[in-house]
C-alpha cells in the first residue's frame, strides 16, 4: 500500500500514525513544507520519501508532488493528514488522482455547519434552530422568531474561532461589522456541557471501537473568556447519546475514518447536535484514548487501513483527563507540587503546540482515574488560582 501523509510533522504526535503505518508494511510518503531536517527522528524512520513544498496551500506544487509519487511508487492508495485543516485539500486531491475516500462530491457535509445542521435533522437527532444570514438586515426579520442570547460562528470553521454570543441588537449589529467576510451561521444559544462521541469505523462503516468526552465549559467560552478548561473521558456512554452517535455515523456514512461528534447535554437531559468532525479529536485526545483503554489505537488505525482489520477489544479502565493551564495566571499549586501530590495518576504533562493554545491552553497534564471524584479533585486543584 502506497500512503501519502500530508503535513506528517504536525501535531507532533501524529508521527505514531506513520510509524504504525510502517510497521504494517505501508510505503509512507511524507508530503510537507517543512524542513526534513527539522523531522523528528522517528518520523523519518518511518518515511520511505519525503517530498518537500514550498507552501501547502499551493495547490499546484501539491499535483506535482502527487504525480512524481505516484510515477516512482505506482498509483497511491490512501491521502490523509487526519487533521480538519486539510480535509478539503485531501478531498481535492482524492479526486483528481481517483484515490479512496472522501472526495469533492461529499466534502460539504462535513465541512459546511449549515449542511451538518440538515443531516442531523433527517437522523431524527435535534439542533439548535439557526440559519446563515448575509447582512444585518436578514437578521432583523429573523429576530422576532428567536430569543436573546444568539450565537454567531463561520458556517464553515474549524474550533470555536471567530465565535460569538450575542445579548442584544447591538450586540447582533456590531458582529456583522467586525465578522470575516464569509457565510456566517446563526442559531439559539442552547444552555448546556458538551458530550462527544468519538471513535473509528472500519471501511464498512461498522465501529472498531468508540468512547466519549465531557468538557468543564464551552470552547467558545474558554476561546472568548481566556479561561483554563479540563475534559475527561466517560467509563460509561449514557444510552441517548450513543445512540445519537451511531445514527451520525450511518448520516454521515463514516466509513475507514476516525469521527468526533459534539453534542450539547441540555438541563432536562436532552441531547442537541452541535457538530460533525471527520477526524480524530484535536490536541492529545487520541493519546488518551491509550491511556484510557490501555491500548494501541495508532496501531489499529494502520492495520485497520493496511489489512483491512477490524477489531479492537477495548474496555473503558479509566477516566482519562486533560487540564490546561495558561502561561501568566498565578496558580495556588506550582508544577512541583502538583507532580508531588499527583504523579502516581499523571500519564503525561507537556507544552501545547502554539495553534492549539487558544482553545486548549499553554501547559497541560494528562492523568487517569478509576474515581470520578478524585478526576475533580485533582482537576480543580491544579487550575486553582
Amino acid at each position: 500500500m502506497n500512503f501519502i501523509f500530508l503535513s506528517p510533522h504536525f501535531p507532533p504526535n501524529y508521527k505514531r500514525f506513520c510509524l504504525n503505518l510502517k510497521q504494517a508494511g505501508a510505503t509512507v510518503l511524507g508530503l510537507g513544507d517543512t524542513s526534513y531536517d527539522l523531522l523528528d527522528h522517528d518520523l523519518k524512520y518511518s518515511l520511505t520519501e519525503y517530498y518537500r513544498v514550498s507552501d501547502l496551500h499551493q495547490y499546484d506544487e501539491l499535483l506535482r508532488a502527487c504525480g512524481y509519487l505516484t510515477h516512482r511508487y505506482g498509483k497511491i492508495d490512501r491521502i490523509d493528514s487526519l487533521n480538519e485543516y486539510w480535509l478539503e485539500t485531501e478531498a481535492r486531491l482524492r479526486t483528481d488522482f481517483n484515490i479512496a475516500g472522501i472526495k469533492n462530491d461529499t466534502i460539504h457535509s462535513i465541512k459546511y455547519k449549515s449542511r451538518m445542521k440538515e443531516i442531523f435533522r433527517q437522523a431524527g437527532i435535534p439542533v439548535a434552530r439557526g440559519q446563515v444570514l448575509h447582512t444585518y438586515a436578514e437578521a432583523e426579520k429573523m429576530i422576532p422568531e428567536y430569543t436573546f442570547p444568539l450565537v454567531a460562528k463561520p458556517d464553515k470553521g474549524v474550533g470555536a474561532l471567530s465565535t460569538f454570543k450575542i445579548n442584544s441588537l447591538e450586540e447582533l449589529r456590531s458582529v456583522f461589522e467586525k465578522k470575516a467576510p464569509v457565510d456566517y451561521i446563526f442559531e439559539e444559544f442552547v444552555p448546556g456541557s458538551i458530550y462527544t462521541f468519538d471513535g473509528l469505523t472500519n471501511q464498512h462503516g461498522r465501529l472498531i471501537f468508540y468512547t466519549s468526552h465531557t468538557y468543564s465549559q464551552g470552547v467558545m467560552e474558554t476561546v472568548n473568556d481566556e479561561s483554563d478548561i479540563y475534559y475527561y473521558s466517560l467509563r460509561d456512554i449514557p444510552a441517548r447519546l450513543e445512540d445519537y452517535g451511531k445514527k451520525c455515523i450511518q448520516a454521515f456514512d463514516v466509513r475507514e475514518r476516525f469521527f468526533h461528534f459534539e453534542f450539547f447535554h441540555t438541563p432536562d437531559d436532552q441531547y442537541v447536535g452541535l457538530e460533525v468532525n471527520i477526524r480524530p479529536p484535536g490536541g492529545f485526545t487520541t493519546d488518551m484514548f491509550n491511556y484510557a483503554f490501555d491500548s494501541d489505537i495508532y496501531r489499529a488505525w494502520a492495520e485497520m487501513i493496511v489489512h483491512g482489520k477490524t477489531e479492537l477489544p477495548f474496555e473503558r479502565k479509566f477516566h482519562c483527563c486533560y487540564v490546561s493551564r495558561k502561561h501568566g495566571k498565578r496558580y495556588k499549586y506550582s508544577h512541583d507540587e502538583i507532580i508531588r501530590r499527583f504523579g502516581y495518576l499523571m500519564v503525561m504533562d507537556s507544552e501545547v503546540p502554539h495553534v492549539f493554545r487558544t482553545a486548549l491552553g499553554d501547559y497541560c497534564y494528562i492523568f487517569r482515574t478509576h474515581n470520578p471524584e478524585q478526576l475533580f479533585e485533582v482537576a480543580h486543584l491544579i487550575q486553582e488560582k
